[in-house]
């Protein structure tokens, strides 16, 4: 069998997806210009095929998209908005420390720069 690259050998995929954070009565929440607070999360799946890791991550994201009241108590109607799945890749190797999920090619740059992009393990910390 040809080797695919849009399929994963080993069953899992890694897939991310954006919400966008709304007050439900705001009527100018459809404004393409207006500026949102947004998550990006990403999530591994398990699936047959890279469709159906889309259908996966598509209902993972939805399902935190329920709308509550937020802010001081009344609080108004609010909702994180799916927008849409951005990124998804097939994993190629068995998961296990070490495992490559994901990689990006990036443009030459100079190393003055590529040394720019590494943070101190602190960094890390939230």
């Amino acid at each position: 069998m040809a080797w695919d690259k849009n399929a994963s050998p080993v069953g899992w995929y890694y897939g991310s997806y954006l919400l966008r954070f709304v007050e439900l009565a705001d009527k100018k929440r459809d404004n393409p210009e207006r500026r949102f607070l947004a998550w990006e999360n990403t999530v591994i799946v398990q699936a047959k095929s890279l469709n159906a890791a889309y259908t996966k991550v598509e209902r993972i994201a939805k399902r935190h998209t329920k709308p509550y009241r937020g802010g001081p108590a009344p609080g108004v109607p609010v909702q994180w908005e799916y927008i849409g799945v951005t990124e998804l890749l097939p994993i190629y190797e068995k998961l296990e420390d070490g495992a490559e999920i994901s990689w990006t090619e990036h443009a030459s740059r100079k190393l003055k720069t590529l040394k720019k992009w590494v943070k101190p393990k602190e960094a890390f910390h939230r």
